[in-house]
């Protein structure tokens, strides 16, 4: 069986099977000084070239980052992103000098049709425990959180409680927290309100999701100006 199959049919296959695995697993729980990474997936505007940035945390403050280049895997597809996007993701956190003791991603993990999505999915090809983060749910209904910084409100999927929506920065609209490979709801709520900064996006993510961005824009000559100093300034 293939960590990253190459059809439609033979990931749900693999899906329904990582998700039965995902229930199995031992859970994790974040400790004192837990190394928490990041990676992020950007493709071009036109054409399948695709850039994929990781970021690694230590608790001194240090940082490591890695981006690798290569292409699409195929067309985007709700629910079938592993396809499009799984390999260089694995490419670009097994570039980094060591993996982080936990990885934030931008895909659903246990909310998902088969239970199995991609933050889901690669931390079990890594393994690594992984959070999901991303704007909405995949399929799963949301409780609006209040409007306090850190305020959550449960992401229900049937019965199931697949994460939080959290609300990282007061008056900003929140982000989801999707429990994923060996990690419950309320440990991805956790996850992430310990990795926000004063961006909406948690800052591990966000600087993974800054320095795609920027690899790509270079590569295609369109670099902003304002990339080049002060990576952090401003953004989500």
């Amino acid at each position: 069986m293939s960590s990253w199959p190459g059809s439609r049919k033979e990931l749900e296959g693999l899906q329904h099977d990582l998700a039965d695995l995902a229930v199995a697993a031992q859970p994790w729980r974040p400790g004192e000084g837990a190394c928490i990474g990041a990676v992020f997936f950007a493709s071009a505007r036109s054409g399948d070239r695709a850039w994929a940035a990781a970021v690694r945390s230590d608790p001194d403050g240090e940082t490591t980052s890695a981006v690798v280049r290569g292409t699409t895997g195929s067309s985007y597809e709700p629910g079938f992103l592993a396809l499009r996007e799984g390999p260089l993701l694995e490419l670009a956190l097994r570039s980094l000098p060591a993996l982080p003791d936990l990885v934030l991603v931008n895909a659903s993990g246990r909310d998902h049709p088969r239970r199995a999505g991609l933050a889901l999915h690669l931390g079990m090809v890594l393994g690594v425990p992984t959070v999901g983060v991303t704007d909405r749910p995949l399929v799963a209904v949301a409780e609006a959180p209040g409007g306090d910084r850190f305020a959550a409100g449960p992401l229900r999927l049937d019965c199931e409680l697949v994460g939080y929506v959290v609300r990282t920065r007061r008056g900003a609209r929140p982000v989801v927290a999707h429990a994923a490979w060996r990690t419950d709801a309320e440990t991805a709520r956790d996850v992430v309100v310990a990795a926000a900064g004063r961006g909406r996006t948690p800052e591990p993510l966000r600087r993974a999701r800054f320095l795609a961005r920027v690899e790509r824009a270079r590569d295609e000559g369109r670099l902003p100006a304002e990339w080049k100093h002060d990576p952090f300034a401003a953004g989500r």
